[in-house]
C-alpha cells in the first residue's frame, strides 16, 4: 500500500489517468467476459472440454456491442505509444531504442507464460500424456496470444503511423476504414483474401485515434489532428456508431454479434470489419461521454491507486485468465466436483458466480506469482544513445522473431501433436527474438 500511495503521490498533475481506467477496464471485462460465457462439458472419452455459450445465446449479441473491447485496447495503445514515444524522443533517443524499451513490458511476461506451459507440457509429456492432449490445453492457454500478436505488429508501427498522423491527421484513419471496406467487399463478394489486410488495417485505424487524443490535449496542435474530446462529440459518435451498428448488422450483411461465433456468415473480429469498426465508433462516444465524471472520480485517492494497481500488472491479468480456469477446471474434474450445467438452464445461470470467484482466487495466485516479473518491466527502461545500424537491424529481427513464434502457434490446430505444447518452431522462433531483445536492452549495440 505505501508503494502504490507514493506511486499516486507522483503522479504528474497533466496525466490522463482516465486512459489508464479504460485499459484496466479493458482487460478486465475481456477476462469477465472469457470467464462468464464458457460453457464446461465432458467429451467421449470423459475429459473436460469447454466452449463458448454465445452460439446458445443469441439474445446476448448486442451486448457484444460494448463487451468487445480491443476497440478501447487499441485506442489506448495509441495514446500510450504516442506518450511514450514523444517522451522518449525528447530524451534524446531514437525509434529503435523506443521499440527496444517498450517491448520489454509486452515480451517478459509473455515469456513468462510460454516458458511455463512449455516446461509443464514436458512433465506431463515425459509422463505419458497424450501429445495431442497437451497441445489442446496449452491451445486453450495461449488463446490470449492471438490478441497479442495483432498489437505486437501495430507496435513497431507507431512511428511511421505517427509521422502520418502529424502531417495527415484524422485523414489517416480515414483511409483505413476505406480499405477495411474494401477488404470487406472481397469476404462478401470475393476474392475472401481481399480481406487479409484488415487484420492491419482495422487496429491501425482504431489506434490512430489514441494518436488524435493524445494530440487534443495540447491546444496548439492543429485541428485535423486533435479529436474533438468534448460531450457534444461524444453524443454524435455514439448516436452515429449505433445508427451505423443497426443498419450493418440488422439491415445489413454483418453478423450481430461482435465476437466469434460458429456457423456465422461473417467473423466481425478476425479480421476487423467495418461492423466492429461501427462498435468501436459507438464506444469512443460513450468514453467520451463519460470522461469528465471519470477524471474528476481518479483525483480521489483510492480509485486511483485500485488502477495503478491493476495497471501494474494488467498484462499478466490478461495472459494467465485462461490457465486459471484450465488449472480449476482440472482440479475440480480431479476431484469428481466439476459442474457441468447445460447452458442457458437455471443451474447455468447460479453456477456463474461461484464459478467467477473461484477464478478470481486461482488468478489471484498466478498474478502474485508471475505479476512482479510485468512490474519489473514497467520500472525498467533501455538506454536512450542513439542506435547503430546494425542495433537497429537486430532489433527488427528479434521483434519479428517474438512476432513469428506467437503466429506460428495461434495458426496451429489445438489437436496437433505437440510434446512440449507449442510448436517447436514457434517456441525457437520466440525465445531466441525475446533473447536478442533483452541482450539489446542491456545497452549492447549502443554507440558507446
Amino acid at each position: 500500500m505505501r508503494r502504490l500511495r507514493q506511486l499516486a503521490d507522483r503522479t504528474p498533475a497533466g496525466r490522463e489517468r482516465y486512459v489508464d481506467l479504460l485499459r484496466a477496464l479493458a482487460i478486465t471485462m475481456v477476462v469477465l467476459g472469457h470467464w462468464g460465457i464458457t460453457v464446461i462439458t465432458h467429451d467421449r472419452a470423459g475429459r473436460p472440454s469447454g466452449h463458448s455459450a454465445l452460439g446458445d445465446l443469441p439474445w446476448v449479441w448486442p451486448l457484444t456491442w460494448v463487451a468487445q473491447v480491443m476497440p478501447v485496447f487499441f485506442l489506448v495503445g495509441g495514446f500510450a505509444n504516442a506518450a511514450s514515444l514523444t517522451a522518449h524522443r525528447n530524451r534524446g533517443g531514437d525509434p529503435t531504442g523506443w521499440l527496444v524499451d517498450r517491448s520489454a513490458r509486452l515480451v517478459r511476461p509473455t515469456t513468462a507464460l510460454l516458458v511455463v506451459l512449455a516446461v509443464g507440457a514436458t512433465v506431463a509429456w515425459l509422463r505419458h500424456a497424450d501429445p495431442s492432449q497437451i497441445r489442446t490445453v496449452a491451445w486453450f492457454a495461449t488463446i490470449p496470444l492471438w490478441f497479442l500478436v495483432a498489437y505486437l505488429v501495430v507496435v513497431p508501427l507507431t512511428p511511421p503511423m505517427y509521422a502520418l498522423h502529424r502531417r495527415f491527421g484524422l485523414a489517416v484513419p480515414a483511409v483505413l476504414v476505406g480499405l477495411v471496406a474494401l477488404g470487406d467487399l472481397g469476404r462478401l463478394l470475393g476474392p475472401e483474401a481481399l480481406a487479409t489486410g484488415n487484420y492491419l488495417f482495422g487496429w491501425l485505424a482504431v489506434h490512430q485515434i489514441g494518436f488524435a487524443w493524445y494530440d487534443a490535449r495540447d491546444p496548439g496542435t492543429p485541428r485535423r489532428r486533435r479529436l474533438p474530446l468534448t460531450r457534444r462529440a461524444g453524443a454524435l459518435l455514439l448516436a452515429a456508431g449505433l445508427t451505423l451498428l443497426v443498419l450493418l448488422t440488422v439491415v445489413g450483411p454483418y453478423p450481430v454479434v461482435m465476437l466469434n461465433v460458429p456457423g456465422e456468415r461473417l467473423d466481425n473480429a478476425a479480421p476487423p470489419s467495418l461492423a466492429l469498426l461501427a462498435a468501436a465508433t459507438t464506444q469512443l462516444g460513450l468514453v467520451l461521454l463519460l470522461r469528465g465524471p471519470a477524471e474528476r472520480w481518479l483525483r480521489r485517492a483510492r480509485p486511483w491507486q485500485a488502477v495503478i494497481a491493476v495497471n501494474a500488472v494488467v498484462l499478466t491479468v490478461f495472459l494467465w485468465h485462461l490457465t486459471a480456469a484450465i488449472l480449476l477446471i482440472g482440479l475440480l474434474d480431479a476431484l469428481g466436483v466439476l459442474p457441468t450445467p447445460v447452458v442457458g438452464t437455471a443451474a447455468w445461470w447460479a453456477w456463474r458466480i461461484p464459478w467467477l470467484l473461484a477464478l478470481a482466487v486461482v488468478l489471484s495466485v498466478l498474478v502474485a506469482v508471475f505479476g512482479p516479473i510485468e512490474a519489473r518491466s514497467r520500472r525498467s527502461r533501455a538506454r536512450d544513445a542513439p542506435s547503430t545500424p546494425w542495433r537497429t537491424v537486430l532489433a527488427v529481427a528479434g521483434y519479428s522473431g517474438v512476432v513469428a513464434g506467437l503466429l506460428i502457434n495461434s495458426l496451429t490446430g489445438k489437436s496437433v501433436a505437440e510434446p512440449l505444447g507449442l510448436p517447436a518452431p514457434a517456441l525457437v522462433a520466440y525465445l531466441a527474438g525475446a533473447g536478442l531483445l533483452r541482450l539489446l536492452r542491456s545497452g549492447w549495440g549502443s554507440r558507446g
